[in-house]
């Protein structure tokens, strides 16, 4: 028996009839970049996240670098404090603005940026707080939007793992005017290319961004301010508008799902299971294990698929070398990044398929 980490062939062919009259509506106008189907999207989706404004991007890298030049911060003397648990391209969106990522440790329990730990490396050249909502769980960011009104700073949220969360019952833009958003294929509202978004409630901040998506330009071929070439295509966008409908449903079937691996995993000795609260939108299952290598050969002899998210904190990275971080530094993600291991979770995953990775886990704690 095969059992992928992930699998979106449900998610496509149950939607499928939406997303082909959308296409042959895009191939109808004949507008194929920020056109119609964009402009719709944008709307449909500021509508569904609760904020007054979304404007797409090719992807969530340009995401997070929009909302930093829409919030002039620019330059190498300005610093960006993120989380060192978290995909590379957090980082990356950082360098692609001008600014210099730093990075905090993490809550060993949640895995999430610790607030406390961000606040203390804020310096005079701290410019914004960028945490990231990882795997799918909000991080404390009423506790970091207070640190920012406090010192003044701009705070980004990284929402790439985190489509339709709402911590507390609020929009994500309740806490923020920057909220960035990817749509990689797997995440849980995904094109099938590269996208992204920010979402705001500020018409301002929407203008500024729209500049510079698209060159720094203003409907014209002049351009006004230092933006880039950073456009949700079409194409994508015919897709999104089919997916976003389904968005709450298939988030509903990711926590039923990852519900039945908090109880089939519960108290087995040897495995930790990550802390989430019940708005999580379930992005990855996660668990921890020291013997995580271990375990992944044994699953993948037995046809079970994992991934390791992520497998080196980013201070340890060669590309952010002169952060002012070395090994040690950040001892929770340094530790979670050696144990860390996503198992299958897919919307169309059925039951039994769950019941034999748990099955297939016990096995290997039982015997190793």
């Amino acid at each position: 028996m095969q059992i992928p980490v992930v699998n979106l062939r449900h998610q496509i062919e149950s939607t499928r009839a939406a997303w082909q009259q959308n296409l042959e509506e895009m191939f109808g106008r004949q507008h194929f970049i920020l056109g119609e189907q964009v402009r719709l999207f944008e709307q449909e989706l500021a509508a569904a996240f609760g904020s007054n404004h979304a404007v797409g991007c090719g992807n969530g890298t340009d995401a997070i670098s929009l909302c930093l030049r829409a919030a002039n911060i620019t330059n190498p003397k300005q610093e960006v404090i993120t989380t060192a648990l978290t995909a590379p391209f957090s980082g990356i969106g950082i360098l692609g603005s001008g600014a210099v990522p730093r990075f905090a440790d993490i809550n060993p329990r949640t895995l999430q940026i610790d607030a406390d730990d961000a606040a203390n490396r804020i310096t005079k050249r701290t410019a914004a707080l960028m945490p990231v909502h990882l795997y799918g769980q909000a991080c404390d960011i009423a506790k970091l939007a207070r640190i920012a009104r406090s010192e003044k700073l701009t705070l980004i949220q990284d929402a790439a793992q985190a489509h339709g969360l709402q911590p507390a019952g609020k929009p994500l833009t309740a806490y923020s005017n920057y909220v960035s958003y990817s749509f990689y294929p797997t995440k849980n509202l995904g094109c099938l290319g590269d996208g992204g978004a920010v979402c705001t409630n500020s018409s301002t901040i929407a203008a500024r961004l729209r500049d510079r998506r698209d060159g720094g330009r203003r409907g014209g071929q002049v351009t006004y301010v230092a933006g880039i070439n950073s456009r949700l295509d079409e194409m994508h966008a015919c897709y999104l508008r089919a997916f976003l409908p389904q968005l709450v449903s298939w988030n509903a079937e990711r926590n039923r799902i990852a519900a039945l691996y908090d109880e089939g995993l519960k108290d087995l000795p040897g495995l930790q299971l990550i802390e989430r609260t019940a708005e999580s939108v379930c992005h990855l299952y996660v668990v921890r294990t020291r013997k995580r290598d271990a375990l992944r050969r044994y699953l993948a002899e037995r046809g079970v698929g994992t991934g390791v998210h992520y497998p080196l904190p980013l201070h340890l990275h060669p590309t952010y070398h002169d952060c002012g971080l070395k090994r040690g530094d950040l001892p929770h993600a340094e530790r979670a990044a050696r144990e860390v291991l996503s198992l299958p979770l897919w919307v169309g995953l059925p039951t039994h398929d769950v019941e034999e990775v748990v099955s297939r886990i016990r096995s290997f704690f039982a015997v190793s």
